[in-house]
């Protein structure tokens, strides 16, 4: 009999895979592992589903770790079996295939599900989200039988799934409640570069609009969207991309602390300590994360603790956006909407469809809005992230990393096709950023 401890991992995703990586990493022989996967795939690369999408990849390309991975590290994965219960009191988690597994420590990792819009027809076929491999698979074989798709969400998975369609071939609407595309990442002005970029590429924008209705063919399947000044727009597909929402339900079934997501503690462990929470799924200090870098960060400090090491201690994350979608470059990071006391370093470059802002406050950089030229953002996130004045620095960082130690130069361009402006907000001018 063995006399490993027991952990079962509920999800088969980036965040609970990724945890088990770095648990395995330094305390190998401490568990024995159970993990629970609602779809029928080993953990892949999420991120890359749009690539996928667009026929750039092939999903076995970004399978992440494979069923041998598995079988390696003795890890008991059940595919295609949701968990369903969790007995907190036996210490046990039950699957929809009536399987249960027993747990000294749990880590939920349920990630979260697309909010479908509450309105007539939502439930019709050819209505789906855009979250895992399956609503792919629906629509690649929606695009093959071509047609007309409306995508109602003009954020980054909208976008994603707009251009993926398009690329396959089908005529694509995207019908957006704001008055700019990406309007949680972006400023005005780099949102009308990217809108007119998609325009190019066959896709229509309908903004400012609001969905009323799905409408019905009379057999059940979906045939156009009615919007609430009235008009109707064909579809043969409509892919909801209006957000997310954490997957809560089994953590509320147990009777766990629920705050918009499962709440954490800052080593990821619930209110229950031998229930931990990572990725999408889980509040920690009020935020939920939808990206991939505060997961990683997340599993680091989960795998510590659930290594018996005890000290790690996750913060929090600075987050960082960038739109997959073939020849266009796109780049946001931290507050690029700024505030009271906040500086704009600005360069625009109509000619050249270049446009970057970079935001300081308190001699610190805070936020960065690139499009066009994307090639230092790694740099600008490390100085967001790390939160140090910037001093001197301030004069080169539009010029860059590899010029931050040198003379600010003028930038190539600068004149009437190109623009450096720098202001504070408030400014005598009364403008926050070059319209």
């Amino acid at each position: 009999m063995s006399t490993r401890q027991r952990l079962v991992v509920v999800g088969n995703g980036m965040a609970g895979i990724r945890t088990l990586e770095e648990l395995l990493g330094l305390a190998p022989d401490l568990y024995d592992i159970t993990v629970f996967g609602a779809e029928p795939h080993p953990n892949y690369n999420r991120i890359l589903l749009s690539p996928v999408l667009a026929g750039q990849q092939a999903f076995q390309d970004i399978v992440l770790n494979d069923l041998d991975w598995y079988r390696r590290h003795g890890i008991d994965l059940r595919l295609d079996c949701k968990a369903v219960r969790i007995d907190r009191a036996r210490r046990m988690v039950h699957g929809a295939d009536g399987s249960q597994a027993p747990y000294d420590r749990l880590l939920l990792a349920t990630g979260s599900r697309p909010y479908m819009l509450p309105v007539p027809g939502r439930d019709l076929q050819g209505v789906i989200g855009f979250r895992d491999a399956a609503d792919v698979g629906r629509m690649i074989a929606a695009a093959e039988r071509g047609g007309e798709a409306v995508v109602i969400g003009g954020g980054l998975l909208g976008l994603e799934a707009a251009s993926g369609l398009a690329a396959r071939g089908m005529r694509v609407s995207v019908v957006h409640l704001g008055q700019a595309l990406l309007d949680r990442q972006l400023d005005v002005h780099a949102a009308q570069l990217l809108q007119h970029s998609l325009q190019a590429r066959g896709l229509r924008f309908l903004m400012g609009r609001q969905t009323q209705a799905l409408l019905d063919d009379g057999n059940g399947h979906v045939r156009g969207v009615r919007l609430a000044d009235g008009e109707e727009i064909s579809a043969d597909l409509v892919v909801m991309a209006v957000g997310i929402r954490p997957d809560t339900g089994l953590a509320e079934q147990c009777g766990l602390r629920v705050d918009r997501g499962v709440v954490v503690s800052d080593t990821l462990q619930t209110y229950d300590p031998r229930i931990y929470a990572v990725g999408e799924c889980a509040s920690h200090r009020g935020a939920c994360y939808g990206l991939v870098a505060p997961l990683f960060e997340q599993a680091r400090v989960a795998a510590n603790h659930l290594a018996l090491h005890g000290i790690g201690r996750y913060p929090g994350s600075v987050t960082s956006t960038r739109l997959k979608v073939t020849g266009v470059e796109l780049y946001s990071a931290g507050d690029f909407a700024g505030g009271d006391g906040a500086e704009f370093i600005v360069l625009s470059d109509a000619r050249a469809g270049i446009y970057k802002k970079l935001v300081v406050k308190d001699d610190r950089l805070v936020g960065a809005c690139l499009y066009g030229d994307t090639d230092n953002s790694a740099w600008y996130f490390r100085l967001i992230r790390e939160g140090q004045p910037i001093g001197a620095l301030r004069d080169a960082l539009m010029l860059g990393e590899d010029a931050a130690g040198c003379e600010p130069a003028q930038p190539e361009g600068a004149g009437p096709s190109g623009a450096l402006a720098s202001f504070k907000e408030g400014a005598a001018t009364g403008r926050r950023a070059i319209p």
